[in-house]
């Protein structure tokens, strides 16, 4: 039996944050899984504004403040600091300076960690959050405290929007490449040394957030108001969770869930560490973007100019 517990200390674990009171959660025994969490952790847990959720893109309205975000030194090679099995994920701390703005944020937040979700290899998906009913492989969440709040976390979780989560999902590369790409191969490198519950490594300078993050298009997201994804399930954070997938071979993706333990090396592999989607609650997203709106209009004129030149042409035959 494995059993992780959310304690009244400052720590980052995965989703879960200073708490107030101690707290049994797992993923996989059935007497602490999710489906315990509304009991154990009941004053959010079982509360209305909850995460992950299924996201309806026909049902997103627009939100014009949803602009561009400002990411501050993503792209230090040096920010990855630490990897550490924390028994539920794989987690990456990240060194001071590293931030974001913008993005319909009300100021900006300091990025504090990513950590990862999965199901049981590339054929089985395990992302958190789903999108019209598709469930990615994998979710990567980059987690943010608000600046004002100078990094307290049992600040930020009593804060509604203290936290600000950025969800990227990640799917598998088309092709037969493996290692690819070279960051991500770089990064999975790390899981035989963390195999165990507890076990941390430093990360040697070389990844930066931006190569981990390559070919996305950060300007286009869905945004809702959520909670974290584990207990104590505090509903205190600004979801942002992008549109375009982090596209990683099938390989790579597998080493999660054959690679790292819930405990020791006799322990169960570390599998299907998700919550699955809560309630729905309200998303948003960008609108348009005027540059297609010009291109539809010009496409528009083209035609009726195509058009007009055809009619006069006719009617010059006709009155020869």
């Amino acid at each position: 039996m494995t059993w992780f517990v959310v304690v009244a200390v400052s720590i980052l674990v995965p989703s879960a944050f200073c708490a107030s009171d101690a707290v049994a959660w797992c993923y996989h025994d059935p007497t602490c899984n999710e489906t315990t969490w509304s009991t154990i952790a009941a004053q959010y847990c079982n509360g209305t504004r909850q995460s992950p959720i299924n996201i309806v893109s026909a049902s997103a309205t627009t939100n014009s403040n949803l602009t561009a975000f400002t990411f501050e030194n993503y792209d230090n090679t040096s920010a990855l600091q630490t990897i550490k099995n924390t028994g539920a994920t794989v987690q990456v701390t990240l060194g001071p300076g590293v931030k974001i703005s913008g993005g319909g944020l009300s100021e900006t937040y300091d990025s504090l960690q990513l950590h990862l979700h999965w199901g049981n290899g590339s054929s089985i998906p395990g992302s958190e959050h789903t999108v019209d009913g598709k469930r990615y492989p994998m979710e990567l969440h980059i987690v943010n405290s608000k600046s004002s709040l100078n990094r307290n976390t049992t600040l930020a979780v009593a804060d509604p929007t203290g936290l600000a989560a950025l969800g990227f999902f990640i799917d598998v590369r088309p092709g037969n490449k493996t290692g690819q790409p070279a960051s991500w191969s770089n990064l999975t490198s790390y899981l035989s040394r963390i195999i165990k519950n507890g076990q941390s490594e430093n990360i040697a300078p070389g990844i930066s957030l931006d190569n981990l993050l390559s070919g996305v298009d950060r300007t286009k997201y869905y945004r809702y108001h959520g909670s974290l994804t584990t207990p104590l399930c505090n509903e205190a954070v600004v979801w942002t969770v992008f549109k375009d997938p982090i596209m990683v071979s099938s390989d790579v993706i597998d080493l999660f869930s054959t690679t790292v333990r819930i405990s020791d090396n006799t322990s169960a592999l570390m599998v299907n560490v998700y919550r699955n989607v809560q309630p729905a609650q309200p998303v948003s997203t960008q609108p348009r973007s005027n540059s297609s709106s010009s291109s539809s209009s010009s496409s528009a004129a083209s035609v009726r100019y195509s058009v007009g030149l055809m009619v006069l042409s006719i009617v010059g035959f006709l009155i020869r």
